[in-house]
């Protein structure tokens, strides 16, 4: 299992972005052997939500020789051509770093906000990702329903581009969207358990193979791991509240999906993850950032 860090964009604890706490929180990560530091996608959530690409772009010369990735972005909320754009430079910035991680996005709020039907991001989605690699990889240009391309100057580093990793939540759709389209399955940690990772992960076994793609070495990512390591129940509890809260689902499921709670719990659910297939993991404190990134490298890791 290899581990990545998600930037802390959401304000959970009322602390400010200022004063260098994202770059702080990248040291650490830098220094405790992090592969990846990434960052994710919303106009409009819940809580404040600091802008992934931003904030990604911000890090960078703070990695290191981490990889960078969104986990996921969302073209049809940017715009694809926009986002080829800003994915072009992270990647020349970092010198070859990036994993373009995308995604529909399932906040309808996101859609209100940007002038784009809701209904419509599916058919959108499959559009974009195609853009994405004409404009990234140098492919044949593509017109579309929605979208066209021309070509974007100045090219990524990586001479293919930046890997695109899809994201789904596991449904057969979606699944047959990651093989037919995508260089890597990014799931999601708090919309799957183990047991509904494992049976995804067969199905796009069989889907990558119907369309002529071997299954190993083809990376599978579990992103937005909410993460909080403790031995206290009254912080354990007051975490998965928030998370119920913020996500809309029961506490006691989300407590059998994300790391909040003691080392081995949490490590023992990450193997649960690793046992379906799962051979990356983002993980995403919930609170005291750095220290927790510490803890989960600390007394989590060794343990999976």
């Amino acid at each position: 299992m290899r581990y990545g860090a998600h930037l802390p964009l959401i304000d959970f604890d009322g602390q400010s972005w200022g004063n260098g706490r994202l770059a702080g929180y990248t040291d650490a990560a830098r220094e405790l052997g992090f592969e990846f530091v990434s960052a994710n996608d919303h106009l409009i959530f819940a809580r404040p939500w600091l802008d992934g690409i931003v904030a990604l772009a911000s890090v960078i010369e703070r990695s290191g020789n981490m990889r960078l990735a969104t986990t996921v972005a969302l073209p049809v909320i940017r715009g694809p051509s926009a986002l080829a754009k800003a994915a072009a430079a992270l990647d020349i910035i970092s010198g070859g770093r990036l994993v373009l991680g995308v995604g529909p996005g399932s906040s309808e709020h996101d859609y209100r906000c940007a002038r784009v039907s809701f209904d419509e991001r599916w058919p959108r989605l499959d559009e974009s990702i195609r853009v994405l690699r004409a404009q990234l990889k140098a492919d044949e240009p593509f017109d579309g329903h929605y979208y066209t391309t021309d070509t974007l100057e100045p090219r990524p580093t990586q001479p293919d581009g930046p890997p695109i990793w899809i994201g789904s939540w596991g449904s057969d759709a979606g699944i047959r969207r990651v093989a037919r389209l995508g260089d890597g399955w990014l799931a999601s940690a708090y919309n799957r358990t183990p047991a509904g990772i494992a049976e995804a992960r067969e199905k796009l076994r069989r889907a990558l193979s119907r369309v002529g793609r071997a299954s190993d070495g083809f990376p599978c990512s579990l992103a937005s791991m909410w993460m909080y390591v403790t031995d206290d129940k009254r912080a354990r509890e007051a975490h998965l509240s928030t998370l119920a809260r913020m996500l809309n689902r029961p506490a006691d499921v989300i407590d059998q999906q994300v790391l909040v709670g003691p080392a081995e719990k949490c490590a023992e659910t990450l193997r649960a993850y690793a046992d379906a297939g799962i051979d990356r993991v983002f993980v995403w404190p919930l609170g005291d950032a750095e220290e927790q990134l510490g803890r989960f490298m600390g007394t989590v890791a060794p343990l999976v």
